[in-house]
């Protein structure tokens, strides 16, 4: 889907190519008002940034994580290992479903199973995804009414 300049110059809003909608100044106020670069701060940035294989693997998880059933699945499972008909009751959905999501966190190694007979039980595969968890709630809960007031205004 191709982007159009809807007023020329630099700075100019882009919106698709069919909206019909008036153009409105870009919200600037977030923007340097001067150009210039620290490059101390650049070279040590850049530095910092982890290589292009971990990030295309860290968007790939947060991109699964994104999945509302997958994420319910997480968070059950970081309180305690769960079979996937429990794991089902928990979410109310069918095991199909959750057994759809499982594949798709076992595949990026956010969980993991064991067999006991004929029954699969799953756990998150180690801590970091727990911790990883607990973090993003937190930061929800926190902000949360941050957010709120901006739905108000």
């Amino acid at each position: 889907m191709k982007l159009a300049q809807r007023a020329g110059g630099r700075g100019a809003k882009l919106s698709h190519p069919k909206s019909t909608g008036v153009a409105s100044r870009p919200d600037m106020s977030a923007l340097c008002e001067a150009d210039c670069v620290n490059a101390e701060s650049v070279s040590r940035a850049r530095a910092s940034l982890p290589a292009s294989d971990v990030i295309r693997l860290l968007a790939e998880t947060f991109k699964t994580l994104g999945d509302p059933t997958r994420l319910r699945i997480v968070s059950a499972l970081a309180e305690r290992e769960l079979c996937v008909c429990d794991i089902a009751v928990v979410l109310g959905a069918s095991q199909s479903a959750v057994s759809h999501s499982l594949r798709a966190l076992r595949q990026l190694r956010l969980v993991r199973y064991r067999k006991e007979g004929k029954i699969a039980y799953y756990r998150l595969d180690d801590d970091h995804i727990s911790v990883l968890l607990h973090e993003a709630v937190r930061h929800v809960r926190e902000n949360d009414g941050v957010r709120r007031e901006k739905f108000r205004e």
